[in-house]
């Protein structure tokens, strides 16, 4: 039996899809994250690996003819090539094969434009754009190094540290000082503090608190929606910056936003976003992605193997009945 692999992993949770070459979905496996920039090279290869084998496991006597691999923290070419090495020591590895970052399997995911912009706000922050003549612009989305701001983890710090600076009177007073503590179970900034410094509490306990940031903002404490505001600011310049590069500023485009941030539909985010986006593109369509990224990862794999356009229907139905990856 003939395979298609689709992968999309990011910094919480990798999918992995079995295709049929009319676009039905043979197997799914879920695990942890496999960013390499943020577990490394070989532990990633490893998650990948065993989905992979766990899929392939329930589909005896299969070959896997095609795989298309998208993870967040292959942003430089260089990360590409050194993954794209390093996955040709799996035996199940196909000779044709695309390795890419997350965020071109979002922006597919979330239109069947050959033209368009993704925002991805999950851990971190990135950006794709897509030409019709297949030019692209793309950001080495590095963290502060390469000029970037956003995501789950910044919006945690930014949250410890306001709160921080809130009740050593550094800071004007925010809600935060008492809800960052109560959401990471401890009694006070100052036990946050130490726990932080001494290792005692994760630096993923960032990523915890960018819903009580969210929330803070909506209920209208002004130091979290500042911080919102700023998101905005920095997802609207990207999406604005790759329409620029790629001459589409003018152009009804889709821009398509995704990510564990952007997909709390925060409404104080969503239409400070807007705002600044159709100020800058007044012709761009703002999308919010409602399907798994991994649908985008399947639907590209299904378009390089030259599928009939009935395999992307009969994809997208099997998905939508799919316990797990229609939610």
């Amino acid at each position: 039996m003939t395979i298609l692999l689709a992968v999309d992993g990011g910094g919480s949770k990798t999918d992995v899809l079995a295709l049929a070459p009319d676009g039905t979905v043979l197997g799914h496996a879920r695990g942890g994250g496999s960013c390499p920039q943020i577990i490394g090279v070989e532990p990633a290869l490893a998650v990948i690996d065993s989905l992979v084998r766990s899929v392939l496991g329930s589909l005896p006597g299969s070959t896997v003819t095609r795989a298309g691999i998208y993870l967040s923290g292959l942003d430089l070419p260089v990360e590409i090539a050194t993954f794209r090495a390093a996955l040709a020591t799996l035996p199940w590895l196909p000779a044709a094969l695309v390795v890419d970052n997350d965020t071109f399997a979002l922006l597919r995911a979330g239109t069947p434009s050959d033209e368009g912009v993704a925002v991805v706000c999950g851990t971190g922050i990135n950006c794709v754009g897509r030409r019709a003549d297949g030019a692209t612009a793309r950001f080495p989305a590095l963290g502060r190094i390469s000029g970037d701001w956003g995501g789950g983890w910044e919006l945690g710090e930014q949250a410890v540290w306001h709160a921080a600076r809130a009740v050593d009177g550094r800071g004007p007073s925010t809600d935060l000082s008492v809800l960052v503590p109560s959401a990471l179970d401890r009694p006070d900034m100052s036990a946050v503090i130490e726990d932080l410094h001494f290792g005692r509490l994760s630096d993923r306990a960032y990523t915890l608190l960018a819903p009580v940031l969210l929330a803070a903002s909506a209920a209208g404490d002004p130091v979290a929606r500042s911080v919102v505001e700023r998101q905005a600011d920095e997802i609207a310049a990207l999406a604005l910056t790759a329409l620029t590069r790629l001459d589409l500023l003018d152009v009804a485009v889709p821009v398509v936003l995704g990510g564990g941030v952007l997909a709390a539909r925060d409404a104080v985010l969503t239409e400070a976003i807007r705002t600044r986006l159709l100020a800058g593109a007044p012709r761009a369509a703002l999308t919010f992605l409602s399907e798994r990224p991994v649908l985008g990862a399947a639907l590209l794999v299904l378009e390089a193997a030259g599928a009939d356009p009935s395999a992307a229907d009969r994809l997208r139905a099997t998905i939508g009945g799919h316990p797990v990856l229609a939610t």
